[in-house]
């Protein structure tokens, strides 16, 4: 098998990916307690726990038995949080570069010039790319061109924004991603695969769905930790499947307890069996969805599944410690598909013609009809009356996609 570094690894979202394409994680290096535990009961990669600040790039190539110039593949995701759309909407905006955090991407390119892999693949949150705000992506690019003036390489950067749902992943999800070949062959991104069966297919298969991910988890018992708590639980079970707080404004179709487009997209936000989930957040309020058509959180087997994660995964932790590895990870299909991609272009070890993508879940068929939506609660009764909207257009990415 080729082999592959993991940097800021995480749960291995990444890294199921890659593996499911043929690589082998060699070593794999994590901050996190707690996910260098699960790392270890589910595999037996090498797993360097701490700070990547202050683990070498000389004992990194040591524990993965490999000299430079050997790794086939460096793959990580720096952590995102300077970024992230969260941080924009929570702050207005975010210091980017000036975060501290951001040392993270320096951190990545250390390594890479010092391992000099074959190819590498970096995967980070779409904000690094906004239009105005991409000085990350911007700093990485002049970072990998200093790396090649230095050592002599030619790795040439690609970089794309993928949304995880076109290419099959039950979960409307957009990070970017940047790949480079050391040799300087040119990396070109796979098309999308699946699209929304509600606008145009033009060819492609319909989108996988949250029934396809998880209408078969089923467990003897759900765990309390799922229950939804705080003030707006007994609210939840009012919203049909697929809206969210919007339903209960002047232009949908309950009672008018807010202002539209007043609180966040994801507020009360309750997953659809026909359609991919939204995005699984790492740190949810007690209403921050998506939540189950059951009306409750999703359990960690099935916030995996959603990740194209493979089966049969272990997580000896809390529930709140299970969604924060999970939802800061990334989809395992995307990086399947483009670690095979890899492998094609830059690597010229192309998988088998016929093989088929081992995380692309199944399509399940036709969903269940929707579950049945409760009366509205005496106590929200005294909610109802004329709220105002917000003032701006409230058009974002999610809402494009689907219209409440």
């Amino acid at each position: 098998m080729l082999s592959a570094i993991s940097l800021f690894t995480g749960i291995g979202g990444l890294d199921f990916g890659t593996e499911a394409a043929g690589f082998r994680t060699r070593v794999a290096t994590e901050l996190d307690a707690v996910a260098c535990r699960v790392l270890r009961l589910n595999h037996k990669w090498p797993v360097l726990e701490g700070d990547l600040n202050s683990i070498s790039t000389a004992d990194i190539l040591a524990h993965a038995g490999l000299q430079p110039g050997e790794a086939d593949l460096l793959v990580g995701g720096p952590p995102c949080q300077p970024f992230s759309k969260s941080a924009y909407w929570m702050n207005g905006d975010t210091a980017r570069l000036r975060d501290p955090r951001a040392s993270t991407l320096d951190t990545f390119l250390r390594v890479l010039q010092e391992a000099r892999p074959a190819a590498f693949l970096l995967e980070n949150v779409q904000g690094l790319a906004y239009e105005g705000k991409d000085e990350g992506l911007r700093h990485l690019l002049r970072g990998v061109a200093r790396i090649n003036k230095r050592i002599g390489t030619h790795y040439q950067p690609t970089w794309q924004t993928i949304n995880a749902a076109d290419y099959g992943v039950p979960q409307v999800r957009k990070r970017v991603f940047i790949i480079g070949a050391r040799d300087g062959t040119p990396f070109v991104f796979p098309g999308a695969t699946h699209a929304d069966p509600l606008r145009a297919l033009n060819g492609l298969e319909p989108y996988r769905t949250s029934w396809d991910a998880i209408g078969d988890c089923t467990q003897p018992q759900i765990p309390k930790a799922v229950a939804m708590g705080g003030k707006w639980s007994d609210l939840l079970p009012t919203i049909p499947e697929g809206q969210n707080y919007l339903w209960h404004t002047s232009r949908g179709g309950g009672a008018p307890l807010f202002g539209w487009r007043t609180r966040y997209w994801s507020f009360l936000l309750k997953l659809a069996k026909d359609r991919p989930s939204w995005t699984i957040h790492a740190q949810p309020g007690s209403a921050t969805g998506p939540f189950h058509w059951d009306n409750r959180r999703l359990t960690p087997c099935e916030m995996a599944a959603l990740q194209t994660f493979p089966k049969g995964l272990k997580y000896e932790c809390s529930h709140a410690e299970a969604q924060r590895m999970i939802g800061n990870a990334v989809p395992s299909l995307i990086t399947e598909i483009l670690g095979r991609e890899i492998r094609r272009q830059l690597l010229r070890r192309p998988t088998k013609k016929r093989e088929t993508l081992a995380l692309l879940p199944s399509a399940r068929g036709a969903p269940p009809p929707p579950e049945r939506v409760a009366p509205l609660p005496k106590k929200f009764r005294a909610l109802i009356g004329s709220h105002p909207d917000h003032p701006g257009q409230g058009k974002g990415p999610a809402y494009e996609t689907f219209v409440c």
